[in-house]
C-alpha cells in the first residue's frame, strides 16, 4: 500500500496549523501596534503655540451667489474692494457700473505652526462677509495674511475654494455653503519667531488626561532614564535633560516614542450636512425623542420600523450610532435636526459618547 500521498497530505496540514499558529501570536502584538499613537501626536512643547492668522480677501468666479451689489449699493465693502483691484492694473470703473453677483467679500483665517520655515504650505479656511448665497466654485484672490492688524503680511492665501458636498439638500431647505477651506492655499513668506529649546521643559497635552500622562512619563523614563519626566498634571508632563544630551537630539527621540493613550469616546456630528463620526463600539441605549417632526423611539422590544408613521424612527436599543444616523438619514432629517437627537440622547443618559457638533 502506498502511503506517500497521507504523508504529503499530513505535511500539509502541519504547515497549515504551523502558520495557523504563528499568525494567532503576531495578532496581539499586530493589534497593539495598531492601537499605539506616538507622543508627537499627543503633545506639543511648551511656547509652540501656533500662530493665528487672518486677512480680508474676494472670491471670484461665482455662478452668480456672490454678493447682491449693485452700484455701491448694499455690499458697498465688495464693490470698493473690487475697484481698488482694478486700480492695481491701471484699470478705472465707476463703482455704480459694477455689479458683483459672481463676487464675494471673504474673511481668511489659518493656524500655523511656529516651526514653519518660509515657502511653507498650510490650510486655510474662508468665511463669507456679506450676503453670498454660495461660495461653491468659486477662487481666493490673493490675500495677504497678518497676525496682528496692524502688523506686516506673514503670508498669503490664494486658491479654488473646497466646499462640502453632502446633504446640500434637505425635505425641508438647501444648504447654504457660505464657508470652504482651501488644504494647502496658504504660503509663508516670512519667518516666525520660533520657540527656544531649554533643559527643562514641558510636553503639553492637546487632550488632558491624566491616564496619557502617566504613560507618557514613563515611555520617556523608560528611554532616556529614570526622574527625566514626571506628571505635573492631567495636561502637563515635565522633561529634564542633563546639560550634556544634545536638546534637539533627545526631544526628537522623545516625540518618536510610543504609548496607548486613553480614548474617551465620541461623537462628532456636522451641523451642515449631517454627517456623523464615531467609533465602531459606541451603542445608544433606551430613549424617545420627539423633536419637530422626528420621533425617534428605542427600545428593546421594538422591530426596526421607519415606515409606519411618517418621521417616525423605531429601532430595538443597544444598537450603533451608525444604525441610528442611518435610520435618521433614511427619513430625510435635517442636519440641525440630527444633531439636537444626538444631544438630547446624550443628555437624558441612553449616549455615554461626547457629542461634539460643529
Amino acid at each position: 500500500m502506498n502511503r506517500t500521498p497521507f504523508r504529503t497530505a499530513g505535511l500539509r496540514l502541519a504547515r497549515v496549523v504551523a502558520l495557523a499558529t504563528g499568525a494567532m501570536l503576531l495578532l496581539p502584538a499586530i493589534v497593539h501596534a495598531q492601537g499605539d499613537v506616538k507622543i508627537r501626536d499627543l503633545t506639543s512643547p511648551e511656547g509652540a503655540l501656533p500662530i493665528r492668522l487672518v486677512g480680508y480677501g474676494l472670491v471670484i468666479g461665482l455662478d452668480g451667489t456672490g454678493d447682491r451689489a449693485i452700484g455701491g449699493q448694499s455690499a458697498g465693502q465688495t464693490v470698493q474692494s473690487v475697484v481698488n483691484v482694478l486700480r492695481r492694473f491701471n484699470v478705472e470703473v465707476p463703482a455704480d457700473l459694477l455689479r458683483m453677483r459672481n463676487v464675494a467679500a471673504v474673511l481668511v483665517t489659518a493656524e500655523v505652526s511656529p516651526y514653519l520655515r518660509s515657502s511653507g504650505r498650510f490650510e486655510v479656511h474662508v468665511s463669507s462677509m456679506g450676503d453670498a448665497r454660495s461660495l461653491k466654485g468659486g477662487v481666493l484672490y490673493m490675500t495677504p495674511l497678518v497676525a496682528d492688524p496692524n502688523g506686516p503680511p506673514l503670508a498669503t492665501a490664494q486658491g479654488s475654494l473646497l466646499t462640502s458636498e453632502g446633504g446640500s439638500t434637505t425635505r425641508y431647505a438647501t444648504t447654504i455653503e457660505t464657508s470652504a477651506r482651501i488644504p494647502t492655499g496658504g504660503l509663508l513668506e516670512a519667518d516666525l519667531p520660533r520657540p527656544v529649546i531649554a533643559s527643562t521643559s514641558r510636553l503639553l497635552l492637546r487632550e488632558p488626561d491624566l491616564g496619557t500622562a502617566s504613560r507618557i512619563a514613563t515611555a520617556i523614563n523608560a528611554a532616556m532614564g529614570d526622574k527625566t519626566a514626571s506628571v505635573e498634571d492631567e495636561g502637563s508632563v515635565q522633561v529634564t535633560l542633563a546639560d550634556s544630551v544634545v536638546k534637539a537630539t533627545a526631544y526628537t527621540k522623545i516625540r518618536e516614542l510610543s504609548i496607548r493613550p486613553e480614548h474617551a469616546p465620541r461623537l462628532v456630528i456636522d451641523g451642515k450636512d449631517g454627517t456623523v463620526v464615531a467609533g465602531g463600539d459606541v451603542m445608544v441605549g433606551v430613549a424617545t425623542v420627539s423633536h419637530g417632526a422626528i420621533t425617534l423611539v428605542l427600545g428593546a422590544d421594538v422591530a426596526s420600523d421607519t415606515s409606519a408613521i411618517p418621521g417616525s424612527v423605531r429601532l430595538p436599543a443597544n444598537i450603533s450610532v451608525q444604525r441610528v444616523a442611518a435610520a435618521l438619514h433614511a427619513v430625510k432629517t435635517p442636519p440641525s435636526e440630527i444633531a439636537a437627537i444626538f444631544a438630547s440622547l446624550r443628555e437624558v443618559g441612553a449616549l455615554t459618547a461626547e457629542v461634539i457638533v460643529r
